[in-house]
């Protein structure tokens, strides 16, 4: 099924369907951010799903996925758009050998058009003719500058190029927007989205998270790993173990042929949950003796 979502429970459904397991309060943002067109920001810790919703969206819609990666120092012409200067220049020179003497706006209307014009994500996602998820991934990481430059292309969903004049999307995407809230975002960018906070599932979502993506995993055995992953959040770790790192130390688990665990597999294993040494030494000293 593709389209729009028609309920709250057809959201729930269809993200369960992409693979995202999903809670009333997700489903219910999701579905409002597809009826109203606004912009969904997700903010919460690193790890706990912001990116994944995003994918699912996607996939629950038939839409294409575009994704622009926040950076520092991340300008316009990596969002927007660029001019092909080598192709552009290959143009003038073949011209010249042809010894076409064309008066110089006739040359700068042919190579500024549409034909030398490399899109980005964010004119990528305005121009395209079909359903579309434009994902602003870690959109906390870029400078006030930027935020608003992304604010008044979300406002009209529209871009000014000076050489070929305004773009204007026929057909809107959904906007989701990711941050770790590493800074404060604007008020401005707020007004304009919907607002939804993810933090680590509990145990028994976690779980079932698990047994979901992680085939050949056990119930005890996903009941154990959570167990032991959740021990390691408490901890002051420079890195907390993310939901996508308790799948890979699952997945890891059923690939030794393991079905419990002990201090043994914890110890050749811990490397997959923990990736500093500091926090590996804190992981096994508090994992020392975990029960199976």
């Amino acid at each position: 099924m593709a389209g729009q979502f028609t309920s709250v429970a057809d959201a729930t459904v269809r993200l369960e369907a992409a693979g995202y397991l999903t809670e009333p309060s997700i489903a219910t943002v999701v579905f409002l951010a597809d009826r109203l067109g606004k912009p969904v920001l997700v903010e919460g810790p690193a790890g706990v799903g912001k990116t994944e919703l995003a994918k699912a969206v996607a996939a629950a819609k038939a839409a294409q996925l575009i994704r622009l990666q926040c950076y520092e120092g991340l300008d316009e012409a990596k969002a927007l758009y660029e001019w092909n200067y080598k192709k552009q220049l290959l143009r003038i020179q073949a011209d010249a050998a042809e010894e076409r003497h064309r008066a110089w706006d006739d040359v700068r209307d042919d190579i500024f058009s549409h034909d030398y014009l490399l899109a980005r994500p964010l004119l990528q996602a305005i121009t395209g003719d079909g359903p579309a998820v434009l994902l602003v991934d870690e959109v906390d990481k870029v400078d006030f500058e930027f935020e608003a430059l992304l604010l008044e292309v979300l406002s009209d969903f529209q871009v000014s190029v000076p050489e070929l004049g305004t773009v204007v999307a026929t057909r809107r995407p959904t906007v989701v927007l990711t941050s770790n809230s590493t800074r404060e975002l604007s008020e401005a960018l707020k007004r304009r989205c919907l607002y939804l906070h993810l933090d680590y599932p509990s145990a028994e979502r976690e779980a079932d998270i698990v047994r979901a993506r992680a085939p050949g995993v056990s119930a005890a055995l996903a009941q154990q790993v959570v167990r032991a992953v959740r021990t390691l959040r408490e901890l002051d770790l420079r890195k907390p173990p993310a939901v996508s790192e308790t799948l890979d130390w699952a997945q890891t688990l059923v690939a030794l042929g393991r079905e419990d665990l002990d201090d043994e597999v914890i110890a050749a294993t811990i490397g997959v949950l923990c990736k500093q040494s500091t926090d590996v030494d804190k992981g096994l000293s508090a994992l020392a003796g975990h029960a199976s």
